[in-house]
């Protein structure tokens, strides 16, 4: 892949051969006829990544939802009877507790 800076923003330049190596990687199979769509498709996506990489988030605080929303939570009190013993005595083998299972993994 060849880059360049053009008039301050970012132009990627890619071969054929890179457009077909991209799109085996994310095991799509193009026709020849279509590499040049997806070659600019490519391009351009690239020009926008680089321009968010080049926005100054110092200053950003990290948060977990864009929206200023407040989640309700249900009171945290026990709705369930304990039932554990019911529900293992159909189980071929329980130990303290819990299900015992074949290894599977070495």
């Amino acid at each position: 892949m060849r880059d360049f800076r053009e008039r301050g923003g970012f132009v990627v330049a890619l071969t054929d051969d890179e457009v077909s190596t991209i799109a085996r990687l994310a095991r799509l199979e193009l026709a020849p006829e279509e590499i040049p769509e997806y070659r600019g498709n490519l391009e351009r996506l690239l020009v926008i990544v680089d321009e968010l990489a080049q926005i100054n988030t110092d200053e950003v605080l990290p948060m977990a939802h864009p929206l200023d929303l407040e989640q309700r939570l249900r009171p945290d009190v026990v709705t369930e009877r304990d039932e554990r013993e019911a529900n293992q005595s159909g189980a071929p083998s329980v130990v303290d507790g819990l299900y015992v299972v074949p290894k599977v993994i070495d």
